[in-house]
């Protein structure tokens, strides 16, 4: 049988980890605050907006092309407004939240792959991706 089979330990525990995950008081906060964003129009159209005038400023800058003040200018207003918007706002930063959770379990998963144990606190720190990668 695989590790990974339909009912093998890993999936259960997989499964288990979900559930723990979902009935975090801190999870579903953060959900609601997904949920708020995703149910409001206009806080949705002020973040889809600044994300495509963020891709479009980045791509030019890319290009090679220097951005003039007044683009500068708008995008950096145009992002006050969603940052000052309290859904748009909240999203953000439960993306963010959602982000670190799903990095620290990437982080644990991979750690006990590569030392073929559960990783102690210590072997977590530095941000090490591991011999040879040359950031240590």
């Amino acid at each position: 049988m695989s590790i990974t089979a339909a009912n093998s330990p890993i999936q259960q525990k997989t499964i288990e980890l979900c559930q723990t995950i979902l009935n975090n008081p801190d999870f579903r906060a953060v959900r609601s605050r997904i949920d708020a964003f995703m149910a409001d129009e206009r806080a949705k159209e002020q973040y889809q907006s600044l994300v495509e005038k963020s891709e479009e400023l980045h791509h030019k800058q890319h290009q090679g092309v220097r951005l003039s003040q007044e683009e500068i200018s708008a995008f950096e207003k145009q992002r006050d407004v969603v940052i000052n918007n309290p859904v748009a706002k909240g999203f953000i930063d439960a993306q963010q939240e959602l982000q670190e959770v799903q990095e620290t379990v990437t982080k644990y998963i991979s750690k006990t792959m590569e030392l073929g144990r559960v990783p102690a606190e210590s072997d977590l720190e530095g941000g090490s991706c591991g011999s040879g990668c040359g950031c240590h």
